[in-house]
């Protein structure tokens, strides 16, 4: 077990290295460099060239005349000690935007995909239990319709309808600026108001699949041998659905959730800019958008960074939720 732990958490380290030594080189393979475009623009306010040289090293921990491989070894110097540089467009450092980005975009993609599973779930395993009736077949077309549907187009309709036409809800922004008091009740409605469409864009799609994904599990379960086995014992409906088909059939979705927490915060850059909600997606934009390199890459860094660790939790912890997979066995998880 430890040699296991060690492997996998070597392989975290080593991805983390991975992906900040690619950042660090396409970067770096963008027409004009990294830096010409900032040279421009602070020559352009006057800046002595002395001066130039060095707001671009404060801002990206590096020496821009010095050999590629120093500048490799400044940035992840600097990356160790948990510096980022400086923000570019905004001129504050990258660790302080990301964290104050970052807790808002979390918030949307946990919630949504939290919602995702409950209803995916419910909603599958009444399919299961009731195969073949008009609920099963209503469902299994709503499900697959709503999955075919991308994100950004719900996402475009239900702003246009609940903001813009009823005004229901916030057209952007992550809550009311007028309210001073970030610990009332009006600021918490206030914030869930405005991140209502956008996890409701990112929730009604996934979860028809969901749906059709536990669908899939629950029947495959129904028709194992001890659920027969249960069967013949007398046990109650309820404890076959709880114990054993619901169990063993949300197991195998675990993982995807975990690795779809990851997977989503990548989703929210095109999410977020449809609703002009500022979280680490359009912080990403708005970075690409503006040449914003320090921004551009620490916020690609932390995203990826998250999606790791999410395998990394799951991989440590399924096989202690299932002792199938410990223990080699294709039977019931006990």
């Amino acid at each position: 077990m430890l040699n296991y732990l060690t492997k996998r958490t070597a392989r975290v380290f080593v991805t983390i290295w991975a992906v900040a030594t690619l950042s660090f080189g396409l970067i770096r393979l963008l027409p004009g460099g990294p830096f010409t475009q900032l040279r421009i623009q602070l020559l352009r306010q006057g800046l002595p060239a002395e001066q130039v040289e060095e707001r671009i090293r404060n801002l990206q921990n590096i020496r821009p005349d010095a050999p590629l491989w120093q500048q490799y070894l400044d940035y992840m110097g600097a990356l160790v000690q948990g510096n980022l540089g400086v923000s570019i467009r905004l001129d504050e450092p990258v660790v302080e935007v990301v964290a104050n980005a970052a807790p808002w975009t979390i918030f949307v993609v946990t919630v949504s995909t939290i919602l995702v599973f409950a209803i995916g779930i419910s909603i599958g395993a009444l399919q299961a239990y009731w195969e073949g009736s008009r609920f099963d077949k209503f469902f299994t077309g709503l499900s697959m319709g709503a999955l075919s549907v991308p994100f950004y187009v719900l996402a475009v309709i239900l702003l246009f309808i609940f903001a813009y036409n009823l005004g229901w809800f916030p057209t952007s922004g992550r809550y009311d600026h007028s309210i001073e008091n970030v610990w009332s009740l009006a600021y918490l409605v206030s914030v869930l108001r405005h991140a209502a469409l956008p996890i409701a864009a990112y929730s009604l799609g996934a979860a028809g699949g969901q749906a059709l994904a536990m669908r899939g599990n629950s029947i495959q379960v129904l028709g194992e041998d001890y659920v027969e086995v249960a069967r013949l014992r007398g046990l109650s409906d309820s404890r076959i659905a709880t114990r054993y088909v619901g169990r063993n059939a949300i197991l195998p979705m675990y993982t995807g959730f975990l690795l779809l927490l990851g997977f989503r915060l990548g989703g929210t850059i095109i999410l977020e800019q449809i609703f002009t909600y500022q979280g680490l997606g359009l912080r990403l934009f708005q970075a690409l958008n503006q040449n914003d390199y320090p921004l551009m890459m620490g916020t690609f860094l932390v995203i990826t960074v998250v999606l790791v660790l999410g395998v990394y939790v799951a991989d440590l912890t399924y096989s202690r939720i299932d002792p199938r997979i410990s223990q080699g066995d294709e039977g019931e998880a006990y």
